[in-house]
């Protein structure tokens, strides 16, 4: 267990947001913490502390006009910290190269994975093959209806029909190195883990996973631990010092 450093970027700036109220229309979200700060400071601090393997996320869809706004910053981070960082937010089979030139270690896709609602095998299997399933990390954020977890896309604005389950879980893992899992009704909130998914993914989960929702103190750590059966990463947005929040980011930074 381990923790995940996060860079998410949205209009250009570094910033923490309530996940769920992301809309591509008009570029809005509701904003916990705006950074004055920009992508390469960030990730200047995570490689001081030697955390490898945190996520830069990309906000914007790509024809919005802060989408290269966004794709600057992280060119900031990525060069400032060459491949200790990993990169998602409309990756595709056009643009993933792109960013392991930048210098991501991974790639991290959902919805180029998805469409209309059910898993797209044959975009799976291209993105897989295009980067090498060493360098793809899958994201089964999810958020939840009548009662069951669903895989959410379209930067967690649609449902679709494939619920977070042992064999989807399964299933995905032949294809990737890592899972990073929002539990999106839950993130930007800091009102603690949705614990049915971190029970989910301690159960099912067999490859390196992160999860990312809701964690707001070091009871939740603890909380988190022993539903993920200690072998849960995480990753800590608005609730950190360093966004806004009260946890302190050299504490967890040394959570190893």
């Amino acid at each position: 267990m381990r923790f995940r450093p996060c860079i998410d970027i949205h209009n250009g700036c570094v910033k923490q947001i309530v996940g769920g109220s992301l809309s591509d229309k008009g570029n809005v979200a509701i904003d916990n913490f705006v950074s004055s700060l920009n992508g390469k400071y960030y990730a200047q601090l995570y490689r001081k502390y030697d955390l490898y393997g945190g996520h830069i996320i990309i906000l914007n869809p790509e024809g919005s006009e802060y989408y290269e706004a966004d794709v600057e910053q992280a060119r900031l981070a990525l060069e400032e910290f060459p491949q200790g960082l990993q990169i998602g937010g409309g990756i595709n089979d056009k643009n993933a190269l792109r960013f392991l030139d930048m210098g991501a270690s991974h790639v991290i896709v959902t919805s180029f994975v998805f469409k209309n609602g059910e898993i797209n095998h044959q975009n799976l299997k291209k993105i897989s093959d295009l980067v090498g399933k060493n360098r793809l990390v899958i994201d089964l954020s999810c958020r939840k209806k009548d009662g069951e977890y669903y895989i959410v896309t379209d930067r967690w604005q649609k449902f679709t029909n494939i619920k977070l389950t042992q064999e989807t879980i399964d299933y995905f893992s032949s294809f990737c190195d890592e899972f990073l899992i929002h539990a999106v009704d839950s993130e930007g909130k800091a009102s603690g883990i949705e614990t049915k998914v971190a029970e989910l993914m301690g159960n099912y989960c067999k490859i390196t996973s992160t999860y990312a929702g809701g964690i707001s103190s070091m009871k939740d750590l603890d909380v988190l631990r022993k539903k993920g059966k200690n072998k849960l990463d995480f990753t800590i947005g608005s609730a950190l010092d360093i966004f806004g929040g009260n946890i302190p980011f050299e504490t967890v930074a040394k959570i190893r």
